[in-house]
């Protein structure tokens, strides 16, 4: 079984910087692809970024495209969501999950952290 706990999330002002974390543990998520989503209040939950298990291929929503970098190290089984430039509109609880590789359907999430960006 695989936990994901996210951290780094708070309140900001607009044009201020959050990096998240999000930790595995119970296996090594080596083989894993990793993203990033988000739930905004009354709205559904959106894919904000996405990473592959070697690093080498990344994906982000338009929305965020410029202002937010994902990485991750996988000696530490750490996923990041590097935020900068932050707006309003970027409030919302942020999750990461992480993908079983093929041809497991198999996806952890965790809990979320949230992000308020002020104006």
């Amino acid at each position: 079984q695989v936990q994901l706990v996210e951290s780094g999330g708070g309140l900001v002002q607009a044009g201020g910087s959050l990096r998240l974390s999000c930790s595995a543990s119970g296996r090594t998520l080596l083989s894993y692809d990793m993203g990033w989503y988000r739930q905004a209040p009354g709205k559904e939950r959106e894919f904000v970024a996405t990473i592959n298990w070697s690093g080498g291929s990344r994906h982000y929503a338009d929305s965020v495209k410029g202002r937010f970098t994902i990485s991750r190290d996988n000696a530490k089984n750490t996923v990041y969501l590097e935020m900068n430039n932050l707006k309003p509109e970027d409030t919302a609880i942020y999750y990461c999950d992480a993908g079983a590789p093929p041809p497991s359907p198999i996806v952890y999430w965790g809990q979320g952290t949230q992000v308020t960006v002020s104006s």
